[in-house]
């Protein structure tokens, strides 16, 4: 399979030395991002406390595909880090400069460093829906049971 081209673009005042997004396995499907605060050394985040944290980042991403956002599980499960919308959503035709909503969740203050890997990106198909509006819709087993409805096993 070809991979997907995704063009990248520092922002202006970027760092340029932070390295760009990369898999660091041959079999990993997401690309880790990379704090970029130029002219900083970072951002201490307090217990329960979100933040915008930049990657000095924009994409051209080709129309038919998304990239996704999504936490690393590492700073989860060592340092309750996590990410608010997850996984978040970079549109096709979006051109401004990524950045990830980071949450700690621990009760600890954690510190997110210039460089440091905060996230990662998957790069995904995306199919968009024809939408109808009908007067029924067809019957399943399940019908409408909603959350815990199918049962504890």
């Amino acid at each position: 399979m070809d991979p997907v081209v995704l063009t990248l673009m520092r922002v202006a005042g970027s760092d340029a030395s932070i390295p760009l997004p990369a898999y660091e396995t041959p079999g990993a499907a997401g690309a880790d991002l990379r704090a970029n605060f130029p002219g900083q050394t970072g951002i201490t985040l307090a217990p329960a406390q979100r933040a915008l944290i930049p990657t000095g980042l924009a994409m051209a991403i080709p129309q038919g595909f998304e990239v996704q956002v999504r936490p690393r599980s590492g700073l989860a499960l060592k340092h309750g880090i996590a990410l608010v919308n997850s996984p978040g959503t970079i549109d096709s035709d979006y051109r401004g400069e990524v950045g990830v909503i980071v949450l700690n969740t621990s009760d600890a203050p954690f510190e997110i460093t210039h460089g440091m890997r905060i996230a990662q990106m998957v790069v995904a198909p995306v199919v968009q829906a024809a939408f109808t509006l009908a007067d029924s819709l067809d019957e399943t087993d399940r019908g409408a049971g909603g959350f815990g409805s199918t049962g504890r096993t």
